[in-house]
C-alpha cells in the first residue's frame, strides 16, 4: 500500500482475517499509512534519520 497507485487484493485482505480482526486489520492499515505519510513528509523536508533502526 506504500506505493502509489498499488491495490491491495481480497487474496490479501483474506490472509489477513486470518490472523486479525477486521477492527485491528483497520488499525494496522492505519498505522501503515501513518508511517508512510511521514516518510514522505519528511523526505520532503529532508528530516535526516534519527538512526532509531539497524539491521541486526
Amino acid at each position: 500500500m506504500t506505493i502509489t497507485g498499488r491495490e491491495v487484493g481480497d487474496e490479501l485482505f483474506a490472509r489477513l482475517r486470518g490472523f486479525y480482526s477486521e477492527d485491528e486489520v483497520v488499525e494496522l492499515t492505519e498505522v501503515i499509512a501513518w508511517e508512510n505519510a511521514s516518510s514522505k513528509f519528511n523526505r520532503a523536508l529532508r528530516v535526516p534519520s534519527q538512526k532509531l533502526w539497524r539491521r541486526a
